[in-house]
Protein backbone atom coordinates (compact mmCIF):
# COMPACT_ATOMS: atom_id res chain seq x y z
CA UNK A 1 0.00 0.00 0.00
CA UNK A 2 1.28 3.57 -0.41
CA UNK A 3 0.59 6.68 1.42
CA UNK A 4 -1.42 9.37 -0.35
CA UNK A 5 0.36 12.73 0.29
CA UNK A 6 -1.87 15.52 1.38
CA UNK A 7 -3.01 18.47 -1.31
CA UNK A 8 -0.96 21.42 -1.50
CA UNK A 9 -1.95 24.40 0.54
CA UNK A 10 -3.74 27.24 -2.01
CA UNK A 11 -2.83 30.43 -1.72
CA UNK A 12 -5.16 32.91 -1.80
CA UNK A 13 -6.06 35.16 -4.37
CA UNK A 14 -4.91 38.78 -4.48
CA UNK A 15 -0.62 38.03 -3.77
CA UNK A 16 1.54 40.21 -5.66
CA UNK A 17 5.25 40.13 -6.51
CA UNK A 18 7.15 41.95 -3.46
CA UNK A 19 4.11 42.70 -1.94
CA UNK A 20 2.09 39.32 -1.54
CA UNK A 21 -1.53 40.15 -0.22
CA UNK A 22 0.05 44.06 1.59
CA UNK A 23 -3.47 45.49 -1.04
CA UNK A 24 -6.27 42.76 0.19
CA UNK A 25 -4.79 43.57 4.01
CA UNK A 26 -6.11 46.97 3.62
CA UNK A 27 -9.51 45.38 4.43
CA UNK A 28 -7.65 42.86 6.94
CA UNK A 29 -10.75 41.44 8.33
CA UNK A 30 -12.81 41.24 4.85
CA UNK A 31 -10.17 39.57 3.58
CA UNK A 32 -9.31 36.51 6.66
CA UNK A 33 -13.45 36.78 6.74
CA UNK A 34 -13.33 35.59 2.62
CA UNK A 35 -10.88 32.70 3.25
CA UNK A 36 -13.72 30.95 4.82
CA UNK A 37 -15.54 30.38 1.19
CA UNK A 38 -12.52 28.27 -0.08
CA UNK A 39 -13.78 25.70 2.49
CA UNK A 40 -10.51 24.69 2.88
CA UNK A 41 -8.56 23.51 6.35
CA UNK A 42 -5.32 25.84 5.37
CA UNK A 43 -4.83 28.86 3.06
CA UNK A 44 -1.25 30.45 2.63
CA UNK A 45 -1.32 34.28 3.04
CA UNK A 46 1.61 36.46 2.56
CA UNK A 47 2.13 38.92 4.76
CA UNK A 48 5.66 40.12 4.31
CA UNK A 49 7.93 38.83 1.85
CA UNK A 50 9.88 35.73 2.21
CA UNK A 51 7.55 34.40 5.10
CA UNK A 52 4.63 32.24 5.07
CA UNK A 53 1.40 32.53 6.64
CA UNK A 54 -0.68 29.31 7.07
CA UNK A 55 -4.53 30.43 8.19
CA UNK A 56 -5.68 27.67 9.99
CA UNK A 57 -9.54 27.18 9.68
CA UNK A 58 -10.71 23.77 10.73
CA UNK A 59 -11.70 23.10 14.38
CA UNK A 60 -9.92 20.00 14.41
CA UNK A 61 -6.69 21.72 13.39
CA UNK A 62 -7.17 24.81 16.00
CA UNK A 63 -7.97 22.50 18.60
CA UNK A 64 -4.02 20.45 17.59
CA UNK A 65 -2.25 23.58 16.82
CA UNK A 66 -3.73 25.06 20.65
CA UNK A 67 -3.12 21.92 22.61
CA UNK A 68 -0.85 19.16 20.87
CA UNK A 69 1.42 20.76 19.05
CA UNK A 70 2.65 23.67 22.23
CA UNK A 71 5.81 22.33 22.36
CA UNK A 72 7.01 22.55 19.07
CA UNK A 73 5.68 26.48 18.72
CA UNK A 74 5.95 30.10 19.95
CA UNK A 75 3.43 32.72 19.75
CA UNK A 76 4.34 34.51 15.95
CA UNK A 77 5.05 37.54 14.57
CA UNK A 78 2.31 39.65 15.84
CA UNK A 79 3.26 38.27 19.58
CA UNK A 80 7.09 39.41 18.75
CA UNK A 81 5.85 43.13 17.52
CA UNK A 82 3.91 43.47 20.75
CA UNK A 83 6.66 42.02 22.94
CA UNK A 84 8.81 44.63 20.88
CA UNK A 85 6.51 47.64 21.42
CA UNK A 86 5.49 46.99 25.31
CA UNK A 87 7.92 45.08 26.94
CA UNK A 88 8.27 41.07 27.85
CA UNK A 89 5.22 39.88 29.40
CA UNK A 90 3.36 36.84 30.11
CA UNK A 91 1.07 37.52 26.81
CA UNK A 92 4.20 37.75 24.75
CA UNK A 93 6.32 35.11 26.45
CA UNK A 94 6.97 31.53 25.21
CA UNK A 95 8.08 28.23 26.82
CA UNK A 96 9.37 28.00 30.15
CA UNK A 97 9.27 31.74 30.40
CA UNK A 98 5.73 31.81 29.62
CA UNK A 99 5.03 29.40 32.61
CA UNK A 100 7.21 31.17 34.94
CA UNK A 101 5.32 34.52 34.95
CA UNK A 102 1.64 32.96 34.34
CA UNK A 103 2.74 31.42 37.50
CA UNK A 104 3.67 34.52 39.25
CA UNK A 105 0.62 36.34 37.78
CA UNK A 106 -1.93 33.72 38.60
CA UNK A 107 -2.34 34.70 41.84
CA UNK A 108 -3.81 38.12 41.19
CA UNK A 109 -6.84 36.43 38.64
CA UNK A 110 -7.82 34.36 41.65
CA UNK A 111 -11.30 33.82 42.88
CA UNK A 112 -11.00 35.73 46.23
CA UNK A 113 -9.38 38.71 44.37
CA UNK A 114 -11.83 38.86 41.55
CA UNK A 115 -14.35 38.98 44.34
CA UNK A 116 -12.81 41.90 45.71
CA UNK A 117 -12.62 43.81 42.63
CA UNK A 118 -16.01 43.69 42.40
CA UNK A 119 -16.92 46.79 44.30
CA UNK A 120 -14.28 48.57 42.44
CA UNK A 121 -15.84 47.81 39.11
CA UNK A 122 -19.27 48.54 40.36
CA UNK A 123 -18.32 51.93 41.83
CA UNK A 124 -16.41 52.86 38.01
CA UNK A 125 -19.68 51.82 36.37
CA UNK A 126 -22.02 54.29 38.52
CA UNK A 127 -19.83 57.10 38.45
CA UNK A 128 -19.37 56.69 34.19
CA UNK A 129 -23.16 56.85 34.04
CA UNK A 130 -24.21 59.43 36.52
CA UNK A 131 -21.63 61.20 34.01
CA UNK A 132 -24.14 60.57 31.17
CA UNK A 133 -26.83 63.23 30.36
CA UNK A 134 -30.17 62.71 28.97
CA UNK A 135 -30.89 63.17 25.27
CA UNK A 136 -27.20 63.18 25.12
CA UNK A 137 -25.66 61.07 21.74
CA UNK A 138 -22.42 58.89 23.02
CA UNK A 139 -19.95 57.74 21.20
CA UNK A 140 -20.25 54.30 22.94
CA UNK A 141 -17.04 52.36 21.71
CA UNK A 142 -14.93 55.45 23.61
CA UNK A 143 -17.42 55.60 26.75
CA UNK A 144 -16.09 51.75 26.96
CA UNK A 145 -12.74 51.96 26.96
CA UNK A 146 -12.88 55.01 29.24
CA UNK A 147 -14.95 52.73 31.70
CA UNK A 148 -12.51 49.61 30.54
CA UNK A 149 -9.57 51.91 31.58
CA UNK A 150 -11.40 52.85 34.96
CA UNK A 151 -11.82 49.60 35.90
CA UNK A 152 -8.61 48.29 35.08
CA UNK A 153 -6.48 51.15 36.60
CA UNK A 154 -8.34 51.35 40.15
CA UNK A 155 -7.76 47.41 40.31
CA UNK A 156 -4.17 47.60 39.52
CA UNK A 157 -3.52 50.91 41.57
CA UNK A 158 -6.83 51.09 43.87
CA UNK A 159 -4.71 52.76 46.58
CA UNK A 160 -1.27 53.64 44.75
CA UNK A 161 -2.26 57.05 42.91
CA UNK A 162 -3.27 60.38 43.71
CA UNK A 163 -6.01 61.80 41.31
CA UNK A 164 -3.69 64.13 39.04
CA UNK A 165 -1.26 61.13 38.50
CA UNK A 166 -4.55 58.30 37.95
CA UNK A 167 -6.03 60.77 34.95
CA UNK A 168 -2.20 61.31 33.38
CA UNK A 169 -1.92 57.27 33.19
CA UNK A 170 -5.37 57.28 31.95
CA UNK A 171 -4.62 59.61 29.17
CA UNK A 172 -1.56 58.11 27.84
CA UNK A 173 -2.86 54.84 27.96
CA UNK A 174 -6.01 55.50 25.66
CA UNK A 175 -3.28 56.85 23.32
CA UNK A 176 -1.40 53.43 23.63
CA UNK A 177 -4.99 51.35 23.21
CA UNK A 178 -5.69 53.80 19.81
CA UNK A 179 -2.35 53.48 18.48
CA UNK A 180 -0.90 50.06 19.21
CA UNK A 181 -2.71 48.35 16.40
CA UNK A 182 -1.57 50.24 13.95
CA UNK A 183 2.12 50.03 15.28
CA UNK A 184 2.19 46.13 15.34
CA UNK A 185 1.07 45.77 11.53
CA UNK A 186 3.96 48.16 10.17
CA UNK A 187 6.95 46.99 9.24
CA UNK A 188 9.46 47.55 11.68
CA UNK A 189 11.14 50.07 9.70
CA UNK A 190 8.40 52.34 9.70
CA UNK A 191 8.42 52.81 13.56
CA UNK A 192 11.49 54.19 13.27
CA UNK A 193 10.52 57.28 10.93
CA UNK A 194 10.41 60.48 12.64
CA UNK A 195 6.30 60.52 12.18
CA UNK A 196 3.67 62.56 14.74
CA UNK A 197 1.77 58.78 14.87
CA UNK A 198 5.18 57.19 15.96
CA UNK A 199 5.94 60.34 18.32
CA UNK A 200 2.57 59.99 20.15
CA UNK A 201 2.79 56.50 20.92
CA UNK A 202 6.12 56.50 21.39
CA UNK A 203 5.70 59.44 24.02
CA UNK A 204 2.25 57.78 25.41
CA UNK A 205 4.03 54.57 26.17
CA UNK A 206 6.93 56.12 28.00
CA UNK A 207 4.78 57.95 29.97
CA UNK A 208 2.78 55.13 31.14
CA UNK A 209 6.02 53.46 32.07
CA UNK A 210 6.94 56.18 33.89
CA UNK A 211 3.92 56.71 36.19
CA UNK A 212 4.28 52.74 36.95
CA UNK A 213 7.76 52.69 37.41
CA UNK A 214 7.23 55.92 40.49
CA UNK A 215 4.22 53.90 41.52
CA UNK A 216 6.49 50.59 42.72
CA UNK A 217 9.33 52.89 43.24
CA UNK A 218 6.81 54.81 46.15
CA UNK A 219 5.28 52.02 46.95
CA UNK A 220 8.58 49.46 47.80
CA UNK A 221 9.44 52.54 49.75
CA UNK A 222 6.65 53.02 51.82
CA UNK A 223 6.14 49.50 52.55
CA UNK A 224 2.44 49.14 52.49
CA UNK A 225 0.00 46.78 51.46
CA UNK A 226 -2.26 48.81 49.33
CA UNK A 227 -4.62 45.96 48.80
CA UNK A 228 -4.41 46.60 45.15
CA UNK A 229 -2.84 44.09 41.95
CA UNK A 230 0.55 46.32 42.01
CA UNK A 231 1.10 45.37 45.75
CA UNK A 232 0.31 41.92 44.70
CA UNK A 233 3.03 41.59 41.99
CA UNK A 234 5.61 43.25 44.03
CA UNK A 235 5.29 40.22 46.39
CA UNK A 236 5.84 37.70 44.02
CA UNK A 237 8.93 36.23 43.16
CA UNK A 238 10.77 34.77 40.36
CA UNK A 239 10.22 31.32 40.80
CA UNK A 240 13.54 29.91 39.60
CA UNK A 241 15.58 32.91 40.92
CA UNK A 242 14.04 33.82 44.21
CA UNK A 243 14.11 36.92 43.44
CA UNK A 244 11.33 39.79 43.34
CA UNK A 245 10.21 41.31 40.32
CA UNK A 246 11.82 44.03 38.50
CA UNK A 247 10.12 47.50 38.00
CA UNK A 248 10.82 47.01 34.36
CA UNK A 249 8.88 43.74 34.42
CA UNK A 250 5.89 45.09 36.56
CA UNK A 251 5.66 47.89 33.88
CA UNK A 252 5.40 45.14 30.83
CA UNK A 253 3.02 43.29 32.66
CA UNK A 254 0.71 45.64 33.84
CA UNK A 255 1.08 47.61 30.65
CA UNK A 256 0.58 45.01 28.39
CA UNK A 257 -2.81 44.13 30.39
CA UNK A 258 -3.96 47.41 30.27
CA UNK A 259 -4.11 46.82 26.44
CA UNK A 260 -5.15 43.55 26.20
CA UNK A 261 -7.28 43.41 28.67
CA UNK A 262 -8.89 47.00 28.34
CA UNK A 263 -9.44 46.88 24.36
CA UNK A 264 -11.06 43.53 24.22
CA UNK A 265 -13.63 43.99 26.98
CA UNK A 266 -14.49 47.68 25.38
CA UNK A 267 -15.36 45.84 22.21
CA UNK A 268 -17.10 43.37 23.75
CA UNK A 269 -19.05 45.85 25.88
CA UNK A 270 -20.05 48.51 22.92
CA UNK A 271 -21.06 45.55 20.46
CA UNK A 272 -23.74 43.84 23.31
CA UNK A 273 -25.11 47.69 23.92
CA UNK A 274 -25.66 47.67 20.02
CA UNK A 275 -27.22 44.09 19.67
CA UNK A 276 -29.44 44.79 22.93
CA UNK A 277 -30.70 48.33 21.15
CA UNK A 278 -31.14 46.19 18.10
CA UNK A 279 -33.48 43.37 20.05
CA UNK A 280 -35.45 44.99 22.84
CA UNK A 281 -36.97 41.71 23.39
CA UNK A 282 -33.37 40.50 24.71
CA UNK A 283 -32.91 43.59 26.76
CA UNK A 284 -36.21 42.64 28.35
CA UNK A 285 -35.37 39.50 29.46
CA UNK A 286 -32.18 40.99 30.77
CA UNK A 287 -33.68 43.58 33.23
CA UNK A 288 -36.41 41.04 34.24
CA UNK A 289 -33.77 38.51 35.76
CA UNK A 290 -31.66 41.23 37.14
CA UNK A 291 -35.23 42.40 38.83
CA UNK A 292 -35.78 38.46 39.80
CA UNK A 293 -32.35 38.17 41.38
CA UNK A 294 -31.35 41.32 42.39
CA UNK A 295 -34.28 43.45 43.52
CA UNK A 296 -33.19 46.52 44.38
CA UNK A 297 -29.70 45.72 45.39
CA UNK A 298 -26.61 46.26 43.06
CA UNK A 299 -24.91 42.93 41.76
CA UNK A 300 -22.70 41.65 43.53
CA UNK A 301 -19.54 38.94 42.82
CA UNK A 302 -22.01 35.79 43.88
CA UNK A 303 -24.80 36.91 41.54
CA UNK A 304 -22.35 36.78 38.50
CA UNK A 305 -23.69 32.75 37.98
CA UNK A 306 -26.80 33.34 38.95
CA UNK A 307 -27.56 35.81 36.16
CA UNK A 308 -27.42 33.00 33.55
CA UNK A 309 -29.36 34.46 30.53
CA UNK A 310 -27.24 38.10 30.85
CA UNK A 311 -23.83 35.36 30.69
CA UNK A 312 -26.11 33.70 27.56
CA UNK A 313 -25.65 37.11 26.11
CA UNK A 314 -22.00 37.95 26.62
CA UNK A 315 -21.30 34.71 25.15
CA UNK A 316 -23.46 35.42 21.90
CA UNK A 317 -21.71 38.53 21.57
CA UNK A 318 -18.07 37.26 22.16
CA UNK A 319 -19.41 34.46 19.48
CA UNK A 320 -21.01 37.39 16.89
CA UNK A 321 -18.67 39.69 17.65
CA UNK A 322 -15.77 38.31 19.02
CA UNK A 323 -12.68 40.92 19.39
CA UNK A 324 -9.89 38.59 17.77
CA UNK A 325 -9.36 38.81 14.34
CA UNK A 326 -6.08 37.07 13.94
CA UNK A 327 -4.50 35.06 16.42
CA UNK A 328 -0.31 33.38 15.45
CA UNK A 329 1.77 30.53 16.37
CA UNK A 330 5.20 29.94 15.00
CA UNK A 331 6.54 26.88 13.93
CA UNK A 332 10.11 26.01 16.27
CA UNK A 333 10.73 22.83 14.40
CA UNK A 334 9.30 20.86 11.85
CA UNK A 335 5.82 20.28 12.85
CA UNK A 336 3.34 18.18 12.02
CA UNK A 337 -0.19 19.64 11.39
CA UNK A 338 -2.96 16.93 10.32
CA UNK A 339 -1.95 15.60 7.40
CA UNK A 340 0.45 18.10 6.21
CA UNK A 341 4.42 18.66 7.24
CA UNK A 342 5.39 22.02 7.92
CA UNK A 343 9.04 23.57 8.28
CA UNK A 344 10.17 25.31 11.11
CA UNK A 345 9.52 28.80 10.83
CA UNK A 346 6.41 29.01 8.96
CA UNK A 347 3.74 31.52 10.65
CA UNK A 348 0.51 30.00 11.64
CA UNK A 349 -2.97 32.01 11.95
CA UNK A 350 -6.62 31.59 13.07
CA UNK A 351 -9.19 34.06 13.11
CA UNK A 352 -12.19 33.45 16.11
CA UNK A 353 -14.15 36.31 14.28
CA UNK A 354 -14.33 33.89 11.29
CA UNK A 355 -14.44 30.71 12.54
CA UNK A 356 -17.34 31.51 15.39
CA UNK A 357 -19.93 32.50 12.08
CA UNK A 358 -19.41 29.50 10.61
CA UNK A 359 -23.06 28.30 9.56
CA UNK A 360 -21.58 24.30 9.60
CA UNK A 361 -21.20 24.78 13.47
CA UNK A 362 -23.36 28.13 13.85
CA UNK A 363 -27.09 27.62 12.38
CA UNK A 364 -28.04 31.30 11.05
CA UNK A 365 -24.55 32.96 12.47
CA UNK A 366 -25.51 36.93 11.59
CA UNK A 367 -28.48 36.49 14.22
CA UNK A 368 -28.22 37.50 17.48
CA UNK A 369 -29.44 34.80 19.70
CA UNK A 370 -28.63 33.72 23.03
CA UNK A 371 -30.88 31.14 23.68
CA UNK A 372 -28.77 28.66 21.19
CA UNK A 373 -26.73 28.48 24.16
CA UNK A 374 -29.51 26.83 26.36
CA UNK A 375 -29.51 23.71 24.29
CA UNK A 376 -27.72 21.59 26.83
CA UNK A 377 -27.52 18.86 24.46
CA UNK A 378 -25.49 21.33 21.55
CA UNK A 379 -21.93 19.92 21.99
CA UNK A 380 -19.33 22.34 19.26
CA UNK A 381 -16.47 19.92 18.11
CA UNK A 382 -13.24 21.49 19.93
CA UNK A 383 -11.51 24.34 18.44
CA UNK A 384 -15.22 25.44 16.85
CA UNK A 385 -15.62 27.72 19.71
CA UNK A 386 -12.31 30.19 21.38
CA UNK A 387 -13.62 32.91 23.13
CA UNK A 388 -10.53 33.14 25.58
CA UNK A 389 -8.45 30.85 23.65
CA UNK A 390 -6.97 27.66 24.50
CA UNK A 391 -4.09 25.13 25.99
CA UNK A 392 -1.30 26.65 27.79
CA UNK A 393 -1.79 29.94 25.84
CA UNK A 394 -5.59 30.60 27.49
CA UNK A 395 -6.33 33.87 28.51
CA UNK A 396 -5.74 33.66 32.28
CA UNK A 397 -7.96 36.66 32.74
CA UNK A 398 -11.06 34.91 31.68
CA UNK A 399 -13.06 35.26 34.76
CA UNK A 400 -11.80 38.52 35.47
CA UNK A 401 -13.32 39.73 32.09
CA UNK A 402 -16.73 37.87 32.10
CA UNK A 403 -16.79 39.67 35.86
CA UNK A 404 -16.04 42.80 34.46
CA UNK A 405 -18.94 42.69 32.04
CA UNK A 406 -20.97 41.31 33.91
CA UNK A 407 -20.78 43.98 36.64
CA UNK A 408 -20.73 46.60 34.09
CA UNK A 409 -24.18 45.50 31.71
CA UNK A 410 -25.90 44.55 34.94
CA UNK A 411 -24.68 48.21 36.57
CA UNK A 412 -25.74 49.94 33.17
CA UNK A 413 -28.75 48.55 32.41
CA UNK A 414 -30.67 49.37 35.40
CA UNK A 415 -29.91 53.32 35.14
CA UNK A 416 -30.00 54.06 31.35
CA UNK A 417 -31.15 53.06 28.19
CA UNK A 418 -28.86 53.22 25.30
CA UNK A 419 -30.94 54.32 21.53
CA UNK A 420 -29.25 53.96 18.06
CA UNK A 421 -28.90 57.15 16.19
CA UNK A 422 -31.42 57.22 12.90
CA UNK A 423 -29.81 56.40 9.71
CA UNK A 424 -26.54 54.96 11.31
CA UNK A 425 -24.64 52.31 9.64
CA UNK A 426 -22.31 50.69 11.94
CA UNK A 427 -18.95 49.34 10.40
CA UNK A 428 -16.57 46.97 11.70
CA UNK A 429 -12.89 47.54 11.47
CA UNK A 430 -9.79 45.18 12.94
CA UNK A 431 -6.95 47.35 14.43
CA UNK A 432 -6.03 44.79 17.81
CA UNK A 433 -9.16 44.07 17.96
CA UNK A 434 -12.44 44.08 15.54
CA UNK A 435 -14.92 46.59 17.02
CA UNK A 436 -17.02 49.24 15.90
CA UNK A 437 -15.69 52.40 13.40
CA UNK A 438 -18.37 54.49 15.35
CA UNK A 439 -20.91 53.65 17.38
CA UNK A 440 -23.66 56.48 18.57
CA UNK A 441 -26.15 56.12 20.58
CA UNK A 442 -28.10 58.56 23.02
CA UNK A 443 -28.95 58.06 26.30
CA UNK A 444 -32.09 57.72 27.84
CA UNK A 445 -33.38 57.26 31.68
CA UNK A 446 -34.27 53.89 32.59
CA UNK A 447 -38.01 54.29 33.96
CA UNK A 448 -38.52 51.61 36.53
CA UNK A 449 -42.27 51.53 37.77
CA UNK A 450 -41.29 48.38 40.35
CA UNK A 451 -39.64 45.34 40.32
CA UNK A 452 -40.12 43.38 36.75
CA UNK A 453 -40.55 47.17 34.76
CA UNK A 454 -38.53 46.01 31.83
CA UNK A 455 -38.93 49.86 30.08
Amino acid sequence: MTSTAPPPIPRAAGSFPFIGHALKMRDNLGFIDSLRETREPLVEIVLQPGTRTIVVQDPALIHQMLKALGPTLDKGRLYDKLGQLLGDSVVTAVGRNHVRKRRQLQPAFAHTEISRYVDIMRGEVTATVARWEPGRTLDVREAMVGLSLDMLAKTVFAGSLDDAVFRRLRSDLSVVLNDVGVRIMVPDWAERLPLPFNRRFDRARDGVRATITTAVDDLQASGHDTGDMLSMLLRAVDEETGEPLTGHQICSEILTLAVAGTETTASVLSWTLYELARNPDVEARILAELDEVLGERPVAFDDVPRLPYLNRVITESLRLHHPGWLVTRRTTEETRLGDWTLPAGTELAYCQHALHRDPERFPDPQAFSPDRWADPAQELPPGAFLPFGDGKHKCMGDRLALTEMVTALATMLRSVRLELSEGQVIRQVARLTVRPHTLRMTVRPRIRAGAGAGL
